[in-house]
């Protein structure tokens, strides 16, 4: 592949499209930015830490339905009543139908947390018939997790982002150019840390959804990163002599439209599952607007930067095995 670094007969291009943003003249200030906001989401997720739902946590999770609806608060209010004021009340359907998340307690033995579980279930289903009077409460389905398989979802969950971002960083070396990689997964761990930095920071809750989501992320924002790659390689191809700094701008420009134009339906779609759906749909719709935005922002001031960066650092290799 040419080396396509600013030399004395490198040229100035220009943009094939309609936009002509200077986009890498703000690129130290912006990454200085970044990397300063992905260190302090980093510090409040191990500072805070995340609320984990029974997926990860280890719980109960029970379905009612009634056959009028009922106000949320009410159903807060019967768990409140029961001694669980830390359970999680959802709605969905036509506000007669919610889902109940209970933690479980843990005994010194399976068999003493199944016991437990068990008598958290009757508890519940037995007060509901006088709580809920002349409304007809029914237990749809009951659904648990224990404490130890809660916490081999969550290892199998970071490691599937950690396996997904060490087969990106390969897959994106060997089809470009190694310089390329490290942008591509550093961007991609911007936006997982962001993401997951927002959801420890407002206390919301983290399952197998929110994973299934991160790694959503991970593979749109890896579409738009390497979109604009492959738009550097033809144009450094195409303009051989050009200050690198110019082409990685003028490619950028080159692909903003497209860029654009996917951010936006993508964002529509999300809309519409955030609103109008409900319980893990609005959950899943969440996670992937917040990684829609900081994907699009990543691939443009996090991953073309060090593109250009690990090119300044092969020339200048390249320059001291020469002299």
């Amino acid at each position: 592949m040419a080396k396509n670094n600013t030399t004395q007969n490198s040229k100035m291009i220009k943009p094939s499209g309609r936009f002509n943003f200077n986009f890498m003249d703000y690129a130290k200030p912006v990454g200085l930015v970044a990397s300063l906001v992905v260190i302090g989401f980093l510090a409040i997720i191990f500072s805070k830490g995340f609320e984990y739902g029974i997926d990860f946590a280890g719980g109960i999770e029970m379905q009612l339905q009634f056959d009028k609806p009922v106000e949320v608060a009410k159903v807060r209010s019967f768990t409140t009543d029961l001694g669980y004021a830390g359970a999680t009340v959802q709605s969905f359907g036509d506000e007669n139908e919610f889902l109940i998340r209970l933690k479980s307690e843990i005994g010194k033995t399976e068999k003493e947390t199944n016991t437990l579980i068990n008598q958290k279930v009757s508890k519940i289903t037995e007060g509901l018939p006088g709580f809920f009077a002349g409304l007809k409460p029914a237990v749809r389905s009951v659904s648990s997790v224990g404490p130890q398989i809660g916490d081999e979802l969550k290892k199998n969950g970071l490691l599937a982002i950690l396996y997904s971002l060490l087969m990106i960083l390969v897959y994106v070396g060997l089809r470009f150019d190694y310089k390329y990689a490290p942008g591509a997964v550093f961007c991609l761990f911007h936006d997982a840390v962001i993401t997951l930095g927002i959801y420890s920071l407002f206390a919301r809750e983290v399952n197998v959804q929110t994973m299934a989501a991160i790694l959503t992320i991970i593979g749109y924002s890896l579409n738009d990163t390497i979109v604009t790659f492959d738009r550097i390689r033809e144009n450094s191809e195409k303009y051989k002599r050009a200050n690198f700094k110019n082409l990685i701008n003028v490619s950028i420009n080159d692909v903003l439209s497209r860029t654009m134009l996917t951010s936006v339906t993508t964002l529509l779609a999300v809309a519409a599952m955030y609103f109008l759906a409900g319980g893990v749909i609005r959950d899943f719709a969440f996670t992937l607007a917040i990684g829609v935005v900081v994907g699009t922002f990543s691939s443009i001031y996090i991953a073309s930067p060090l593109v250009l960066f690990a090119d300044h650092i092969q020339n200048k290799r390249d320059e001291a095995a020469k002299a």
